[in-house]
C-alpha cells in the first residue's frame, strides 16, 4: 500500500470519528452544566429553608407578642373565652374596662385590670401630637352616598372610625340610604365604595334583597356578588342586638368587612325598656352597645352607619316637633347626626344636626327606583 492511500484511509477514519467525538463533548459539557444547577439548585433550596427558618422565627416573636393568651393572667382557657366575646387582639383589650372584661370572660376584677394594663403596655398609648392624629386620619376613607349633595353634606360621604346617625318619621328615606351603603361599599375606592362587605344588623324585619337586586342592577354591579358580600343578622331583642355586636369582630375579619349598618338602633332598647323605672338600666344598656360599635370602627377602621326613629315633643306648639329617641347619651355619641324629612314626590331634605367639623345645613336629595341619587 503507497503512503498516499495510507493517509487518504487514515483521514477518512479521523472524519468517521469526528462526529463521535463531538458527540462525547457535547454529553460531557451537558453532564457538567446539570451538576452544575444542581450544586446552584442545591445551595439556592438551603438558602430559602434559611430564610423561611429565619421568617418563621420572627413571625413565632411577632405571634407571641400578639397573642393574647401571652399576656399576665391571661392563659388558653381565659384566652379563649376572651376571643369568643370578641376580644381577639390587644387593642381590643386595651380599650376595654374591667368590667367589661369580667362579664365576658367570668374573671375577678383585680384580674382583668392587670390582663388590660398589660395589653396597654404592648401597644404605644399616651399623648402625641396633633400632627400625629392629623397623619393617621390620612387612614379614613368614605363611602359615597349616590347623592352628591348628600355626600357634600357629609363631608365627601360616610366617614370610617365614625358613626353616622340618620334620624327621621317612616318614609323619610332612613333605611333606604343604608341599603344604597351597602351596595356602594362594594364598589372600588375610585368609584366611591372601599372594596369591602356590609355587615347588616335588622332590627325591624325590613332588610329586603330584592331591593339589594334592584340597587345592584342600577349601578351595573352582578346581584349574586353584591348578596353574597352582604352578611345579615336579624335581632330579636335588645340583648341579641347587643351580642350581634360583640361576635362581630369575627365576622369582619372573615369577611373583609367596611360597613355595619344597625336598622333601627333603638327599636328593641323602645320596646324592651318600658316606662320610666327602666330608664337608667336602658340608657346604661344602651352606652355599652354604643360603646361596642364605635369602638369596632376604631379597630378595624370601618364606618358605622346607625337609624334612629323619632317621636314628638307635645311642649312644642310652633315648628318641628320631631326629636330623635335615645336621650342625650345617643346625641353626645354620634360623630355625625343628620335628620330626614319628607319633601314633594321622590325628594327628601337631609339637615346636618351635629358634627365636630361640618357646618350645620340643609340638602336636597331623592328616593327613586334607582337609588339614592341628586334632585333633577
Amino acid at each position: 500500500m503507497s503512503r498516499k492511500k495510507k493517509v487518504e484511509e487514515s483521514t477518512e477514519e479521523e472524519e468517521l470519528a469526528l462526529p463521535e467525538k463531538a458527540e462525547e463533548m457535547v454529553n460531557d459539557l451537558t453532564e457538567s452544566i446539570e451538576e452544575n444547577l444542581e450544586d446552584s439548585v442545591d445551595d439556592e433550596e438551603v438558602e430559602d429553608t434559611k430564610e423561611l427558618e429565619e421568617l418563621s422565627k420572627e413571625d413565632k416573636v411577632v405571634n407571641d407578642e400578639t397573642d393574647i393568651a401571652n399576656l399576665p393572667g391571661v392563659g388558653e382557657k381565659t384566652g379563649q373565652k376572651l376571643k369568643a366575646a370578641g376580644y381577639v387582639d390587644m387593642m381590643a383589650l386595651a380599650a376595654a374596662s374591667p368590667l367589661e372584661l369580667t362579664e365576658a370572660a367570668a374573671l375577678g376584677e383585680a384580674t382583668a385590670a392587670k390582663i388590660i394594663q398589660g395589653a396597654r403596655s404592648k401597644l404605644t398609648l399616651g399623648y402625641e401630637t396633633a400632627a400625629v392624629v392629623m397623619e393617621r386620619r390620612k387612614n379614613i376613607k368614605r363611602i359615597s352616598t349616590g347623592s352628591a349633595q348628600l355626600d357634600d353634606l357629609l363631608g365627601g360621604g360616610v366617614e370610617t372610625q365614625a358613626v353616622t346617625e340618620m334620624h327621621g318619621a317612616f318614609g323619610s328615606g332612613k333605611s333606604q340610604v343604608g341599603f344604597q351603603l351597602a351596595v356602594n361599599v362594594q364598589k372600588p375606592v375610585d368609584e366611591g365604595g372601599l372594596g369591602g362587605g356590609c355587615l347588616f344588623i335588622d332590627t325591624e324585619d325590613t332588610f329586603r334583597p330584592e331591593r339589594i337586586i334592584q340597587l345592584a342592577e342600577a349601578n351595573g354591579m352582578d346581584p349574586q356578588k353584591v348578596l353574597e358580600n352582604i352578611v345579615v343578622a336579624r335581632a330579636y331583642n335588645s340583648d341579641h342586638q347587643t351580642i350581634l355586636a360583640d361576635k362581630s369582630p369575627e365576622v369582619i375579619k372573615k369577611n373583609n368587612i367596611k360597613l355595619i349598618v344597625v336598622d333601627s338602633l333603638m327599636a328593641m332598647f323602645r320596646s324592651d325598656f318600658v316606662g320610666r323605672g327602666t330608664l337608667s338600666s336602658r340608657q346604661q344598656k344602651l352606652n355599652r352597645h354604643l360603646k361596642k360599635l364605635k369602638r369596632l370602627s376604631d379597630i378595624y377602621n370601618v364606618a358605622v352607619y346607625i337609624t334612629n326613629q323619632v317621636m314628638s315633643n307635645p311642649a312644642i306648639l310652633f315648628g318641628d316637633p320631631t326629636r330623635p329617641i335615645g336621650g342625650h347619651i345617643l346625641g353626645h355619641f354620634s360623630t355625625f347626626r343628620v335628620y330626614l324629612r319628607k319633601s314633594k314626590g321622590e325628594n327628601r331634605i337631609a339637615r346636618m344636626v351635629d358634627s365636630p367639623n361640618l357646618p350645620e345645613k340643609d340638602c336636597l336629595f331623592r328616593v327613586c327606583p334607582e337609588g339614592v341619587r341628586d334632585v333633577e
